[in-house]
């Protein structure tokens, strides 16, 4: 499978609030930056960062980024799911997984997330992939954002719809372990039909109780 990288700029707002969202991000060009400190939501931002110039090297990689001058201050991660994981089991080359969305506190409220989302499908250049993303409550910036955790999914139900992410139903442990976490899926319109099958058959391991 070919993974197509088509890379997108935007500038987000203007004068000195002025921020570039951009990507899919060249590796040498992530690693010369630096990640805003408040991007500790998974690890420790130098860590993080890390992370993210190893993610944007992988074929499948893709990061997608919003930029105040050499800093990160968001981030959109696309990779495989990681081999511990069902959704890797089918070895399927074209299923995606959206790992992971952030943005610093002190920059939250400017539709950040959405521009992101938004350029990491411009250009067609995620149809021909099933990208996924699995949203668990313990993951979610409750105690910042004041929300609920039901108010909280609805915020990110809403934002995946952006790129026509829906929820999908799955047997999942995990994700059946709390019922505000949820699967959320695009199937690209370039998918065929044998690998929608291939992912239904991640999705469900026990077809009797559906």
């Amino acid at each position: 499978m070919e993974h197509i990288k088509r890379y997108h700029e935007e500038i987000v707002g203007e004068g000195e609030d002025a921020l570039v969202v951009q990507g899919p991000m060249l590796p040498e060009t992530l690693e010369k930056m630096t990640l805003h400190p408040q991007l500790d939501a998974f690890r420790r931002p130098k860590q993080q960062h890390e992370a993210l110039v190893e993610i944007a090297q992988l074929p499948e990689g893709r990061i997608i980024a919003a930029v105040a001058g050499e800093v990160v201050v968001g981030y959109v991660t696309f990779h495989y799911a990681d081999e511990y994981e069902r959704w890797s089991e089918g070895k399927m080359d074209d299923l995606v997984e959206l790992g992971a969305i952030e943005v610093a506190n002190d920059y939250r409220g400017r539709g950040l997330s959405k521009k992101m989302l938004e350029l990491s499908f411009r250009g067609g250049q995620l149809d021909n992939a099933i990208v996924f993303t699995t949203e668990y409550y313990w993951h979610w910036d409750l105690e910042s954002t004041g929300l609920n955790v039901w108010d909280y999914r609805k915020m990110m139900e809403d934002l995946m719809k952006n790129v026509d992410m829906v929820w999908f139903a799955t047997d999942d442990p995990e994700i059946c372990s709390h019922p505000a976490n949820c699967l959320m899926v695009r199937v690209g319109r370039k998918v065929p039909q044998d690998s929608v099958e291939a992912f239904d058959r991640l999705r469900f391991r026990q077809r009797f109780m559906y």
